[in-house]
């Protein structure tokens, strides 16, 4: 039997008026009628989320939900009662989080950075605040100048603690941030340094030149918006710079001269010109 709280892909084995059944490793799972796809027929495979409805079954959705099993997302809380809370996570049910598994008492309305699990006991998908317990640098499986996927776990003294690739956690220092940020904001970035003990620094977007594509297009586009003129050059502030484009002044100066060797743009004293057919 496959376990729920993942995508699995699956056989339509009957067509019934409430729905559809899928073959899962021998036993019929219903894909309730709300969610089949206009097109599907019987023999047809889909790619279906697993999860346990009000009575305990295993049933399936073409829903996605915000996190699935090994993952970690932020959630808002819509429901709480005495055993614990209910999190919003994208499909017709709510995850569970026990109040075993909270740091403290969860407020309905608010969001909290949770990963989510297979509880063994039950075979049940549920949520847990806990999340450290399920991170671990003891084994790395990055290298530097990787691209990975990060999110925001808190601000520190020095910058932020991000969480790798749901395995691994990092530093994400004040001085390489160029943009608003935020607890559980998943962001793309990649390993910028690895140091002893295991630490890992991290820096947000992609590495070298590959950042110059999405820098070009945002310095042309205010150049078109500016009438062809930017009053920014060598002198202009990091922090002007951070604001106008989002990036550091070290890829602005990179994206200028590239820009400047493909002809699109002219370099004077007073700033950045476009050059005309631009």
């Amino acid at each position: 039997m496959l376990t729920a709280g993942k995508y699995h892909t699956l056989k339509i084995v009957k067509k019934v008026e409430f729905g559809l059944y899928l073959d899962a490793d021998g036993t019929e799972v219903l894909l309730p009628k709300r969610f089949v796809p206009r097109d599907a027929n019987e023999g047809d495979e889909l790619e279906v989320f697993l999860y346990h409805d009000g009575e305990d079954r295993i049933i399936a959705t073409t829903q996605k939900p915000k996190a699935i099993v090994g993952e970690i997302a932020l959630m808002k809380v819509v429901h709480i009662n005495v055993h614990g809370a209910f999190l919003e996570w994208g499909i017709m049910k709510d995850l569970f989080v026990p109040l075993s598994q909270q740091f403290n008492k969860m407020y309905e309305g608010r969001e909290y950075l949770v990963y989510v699990y297979l509880d063994e006991q039950t075979g049940r998908v549920a949520a847990t605040e806990k999340i450290q317990k399920y991170l671990s640098n003891e084994v790395l499986t990055v290298e530097e100048k990787e691209a990975v996927d990060l999110i925001l776990f808190h601000p520190t003294d020095i910058g932020w603690k991000v969480i790798i690739n749901n395995k691994h956690t990092g530093v994400l220092h004040t001085s390489d941030i160029y943009q608003e940020i935020k607890v559980g904001d998943r962001l793309k970035g990649y390993i910028k340094t690895l140091r002893p003990e295991n630490k890992i620094d991290v820096m947000l977007g992609e590495i070298g030149y590959k950042k110059v594509g999405t820098a070009s297009e945002k310095i042309m586009e205010q150049l078109r918006i500016n009438g062809g003129f930017l009053p920014f050059n060598d002198k202009s502030s990091p922090e002007i710079i951070s604001e106008t484009f989002g990036i550091s002044k070290k890829t602005f100066k990179m994206t200028v001269g590239n820009l400047y060797k493909e002809r699109k743009i002219d370099i004077t004293q007073a700033g950045i010109m476009l050059i005309d057919g631009d």
